[in-house]
Formats: structure tokens, sequence, C-alpha cells
């Protein structure tokens, strides 16, 4: 048995949320009350997911009976054993190395590279008070949002836990409704240029191919 604690070590919570969160914080620059609250809600998700990770199990503590009665070999209050998908299927080499955590780490990179490409994109096109339709852009409507359903979903496959499994799909349905109100406010400055974007461009799966803009 290890002496070191698997939980209670808040300064780790503290240094993951923040690098995080900065990190997110970069590429996303929000200015608005609207990116303001996007932001806000993905930065509580982040919290809440590293306060169990090395705060407090709660997710193992509230499920402790069920998961001991079906899975007696495994201690459960071990750090590894928060990798609960790991756990669940079997999967009994190091989860740091199995399967949910390399693709965990898909969606988290994937997720901040779309939304650093998205950015520079978005960016831009304020500067110049065009509409944004390179890039990501060029793909979905709205990368940014996509970008951080992404990371979460990321962090969902690493580490699931009961509040984060629950704010994640109040948090999707706060995108969505973010980004339709965005399309009326760029509906109303743009008129039909992004009438005809919208046409031929998803709000956030890409196709496979994308019509070309009709002149």
């Amino acid at each position: 048995m290890s002496a070191t604690p698997a939980y209670g070590l808040w300064p780790l919570v503290i240094v993951n949320s923040l690098v995080f969160i900065i990190f997110a914080f970069s590429f996303a620059q929000p200015k608005s009350a609207r990116d303001w609250r996007s932001f806000g809600a993905f930065s509580a998700f982040i919290v809440a997911l590293f306060a169990e990770m090395y705060g407090f199990p709660l997710t193992i503590y509230l499920l402790a009976g069920w998961l001991q009665s079906r899975y007696p070999g495994v201690d459960w209050f071990a750090h590894d054993a928060g990798h609960l998908l790991e756990m669940l299927l079997g999967w009994r080499a190091n989860p740091h190395f199995g399967p949910f955590h390399i693709l965990s780490f898909a969606f988290i990179g994937g997720g901040f590279i779309l939304l650093a490409r998205a950015w520079r994109v978005l960016y831009a096109a304020q500067r110049t008070h065009t509409l944004a339709t390179t890039g990501p852009y060029a793909r979905i409507r709205h990368p940014q949002y996509a970008a951080f359903v992404l990371i979460m979903l990321g962090f969902l496959v690493q580490w699931p836990t009961l509040l984060t499994l629950a704010m994640f799909p109040v948090l999707a349905y706060m995108y969505v409704r973010l980004a339709r109100r965005e399309e009326r406010e760029v509906a109303a400055e743009f008129g039909q240029e992004y009438k005809r974007y919208a046409a031929r461009t998803p709000a956030f799966i890409p196709r496979w191919r994308t019509a070309p803009l009709a002149e």
C-alpha cells in the first residue's frame, strides 16, 4: 500500500483547474456577457471535475456499496480507480495508458486545437468587421462551442463523475441556445451573406463535403 494520499490534494485541484481555465481563456478571449456565461459554465465543469479527481471523490463514496459488491477485487479509494470506465470494463493495466485515457486525450487535444484555430479566424473577422467563414468556420458555424463540448467530453471519458455527467447535457444545451442567439445577431448584421453561409455550413457537426457558396 502506498503512503501517498489519493485524495485531499486540494493544491492539485487549484493548480490543474487554473491551468486548464487559463489555457482555455487564452483562446476563447470572452468579451460579451454571452461569452462570459459560456466560459464560466465551462470553468465550473473543470473545477467540479478536478475537485473529484484530486479533492473529494464524491462519486466513489456515493457508489461505494454497489462498486464494492460488484467488483470486490478493486480498491475503489485508490486514485487509479477513479478511471471508472477502465475499471468497470475490466481494463487491468495502468489506466493512464488505457484506451479511454488515450481517447480522452484525443478529444481534449482536438478541442483545444479547434478552439485556437477558431479564435484566430474570429479575431481577424472581428477586426475587419467581416463574416468568419474560413478555417474551422468553413466546416461548422460554431467551432468554439463545439471545442468546449469536445474538451468536456474528453474529460468525461477519462474521469466520469455523477456531477459532471449531470452538468454535461445542461452545458451542451446552453451552448446550443447561445449559438442560436448568436446566429440571430449575426444574421441581422450580415443579412443574405450569412443566410448563404448558414445554408451550406452545418452548425456543429461537419459534413464530409461542403458545397460552394452561392453567388
